[in-house]
């Protein structure tokens, strides 16, 4: 935790000194019964069960996650069907067994959560059960407990428990996506949304948590039900990070070749339609074997993930980059205009490229690695190229003449007109407007 960035190393012990003084705060506002004590015991050996059954699923699950995504609490089952039938103190530590029986069974060995930021989750959940607890005491007359039958004041009831839940949801979302911007400054905002309606799977827990509080009271047997419905809802979550995952490049976070191929395709199918101009450019970084070599794999990686952002960094919103294989990346540029405009984007990439600059491993002091990237471009329409499969040909044959001249240069398609050198080159058409790409979705 103490090499995090200050800014985010500030943040999370604000967050947790909050969570921390609420729940001391709030422990005293209803007393506890034996009752609640019976209650919190067969909501906590269903929440124990059902993190037993589904611990392979979860660890599968945080394994595919991107650095940008928010960690989706289907345990909101238990802790908020505890915030609605048991007094602030229990709800607190329905919240605080749930994360520590997950830290425990979940991550036995190879623990790809750092412990200070699973405390952190398990601290916005706390937050956001605080508050809820608080608007139920003060709106609910049934609290702590639900409704038990339909009149005036059970509607009214509904409505606070809804936006109590809203509440909870809110404030443990909005803590997280913070602390995510805060440790990935380069993301977008459009980032930290890429799996909301992830997270609304969270907010069907907590409806199913309704169920949860409803059934305790009144027929604790019927909670098996809801332990097998929410292994059902793993699935059903892992399945879709898994397409997602099929869809994203998880060293570099753009598109797969896949995906980038199909997106591809849509967009040469548009610019057939409008008659309009589609650029299509593959970069090769220069030796890179040579960087792999030098320094492993693993700063490869991170290299590849520099060239990436600086990618996403040029492009336009409505361009699409991808990763072509090993060090090659492919951008599409629909409506790029001409051939000086296609030529403009190649150029400002590569030098993007040449610009990089990284900290090299083994404690070596920084240095500008020898990192270069030669670009072939090819436009549509021209002669010779109605396909995709043709479009790809014509930049791929253009990126092995920059090759073959020396590398980290520029390099058009002969089916295209060609632009003066670049000393020579009129000024450059900057079609880039602000903002930058996501890899497809």
């Amino acid at each position: 935790m103490w090499l995090a960035p200050r800014t985010v190393l500030i943040y999370v012990l604000i967050v947790n000194g909050i969570a921390l003084a609420a729940t001391l705060a709030t422990a005293w506002l209803v007393p506890i019964s034996s009752e609640d004590l019976l209650r919190f015991g067969v909501l906590g050996a269903c929440a124990v069960v059902a993190i037993e059954m589904t611990r392979q699923i979860e660890r599968k699950r945080e394994y595919v996650r991107g650095s940008t995504s928010g960690y989706i609490d289907t345990k909101a089952v238990w802790s908020f069907a505890a915030v609605l039938v048991l007094p602030p103190a229990l709800a607190s530590a329905m919240v605080i067994l749930t994360y520590f029986v997950a830290w425990c069974r979940i991550w036995p060995s190879t623990r790809p959560v750092p412990l200070y930021r699973w405390i952190f989750s398990c601290a916005t959940v706390l937050c956001g059960t605080q508050a809820a607890g608080i608007v139920l005491a003060a709106g609910s007359s049934s609290y702590p407990g639900v409704p038990a039958s339909l009149t005036l004041a059970s509607v009214f009831d509904l409505g606070i428990i809804v936006f109590a839940a809203a509440l909870r949801f809110s404030i443990n979302v909005g803590l997280v996506m913070v602390a995510i911007a805060l440790s990935n400054p380069t993301a977008r905002v459009r980032d930290l949304f890429t799996n909301f309606g992830d997270q609304l799977l969270e907010a069907g827990a907590m409806s199913l948590g309704l169920v949860a509080a409803a059934v305790v009271v009144s027929n604790p047997i019927v909670l098996v039900g809801i332990v097998v419905a929410l292994v059902a809802l793993h699935r059903g979550v892992l399945v879709h990070q898994y397409e997602q995952a099929s869809r994203i490049d998880t060293k570099t976070g753009l598109a797969t070749a896949g995906r980038w191929h199909e997106f591809a395709e849509q967009t040469l199918s548009r610019s057939e339609d409008r008659n309009a101009p589609m650029g299509l450019l593959i970069i090769d970084l220069d030796h890179f074997k040579t960087v792999n070599d030098t320094y492993g794999h693993p700063f490869g990686d991170e290299v590849l993930e520099a060239v990436a952002k600086e990618l996403l960094s040029e492009v336009r919103d409505q361009d699409a980059c991808g990763r072509w294989g090993g060090e090659e990346f492919a951008v599409a540029l629909p409506d790029v205009g001409n051939v000086q405009n296609l030529y403009n984007v190649a150029e400002r990439i590569r030098r993007r490229v040449q610009s990089i600059v990284l900290e090299t491993p083994g404690g070596r002091t920084t240095e500008t690695l020898s990192l270069s990237a030669s670009v072939g471009a090819a436009l549509y329409p021209a002669e010779g190229i109605s396909t995709l499969d043709e479009l790809i040909l014509a930049a791929d044959t253009a990126l092995y003449d920059a090759k073959n001249s020396g590398r980290n240069t520029v390099r058009l398609s002969m089916t295209v007109p060609s632009v003066p050198p670049p000393d020579l080159a009129p000024a450059e058409i900057d079609t880039k407007p602000q903002g930058s790409s996501p890899a497809p979705s």
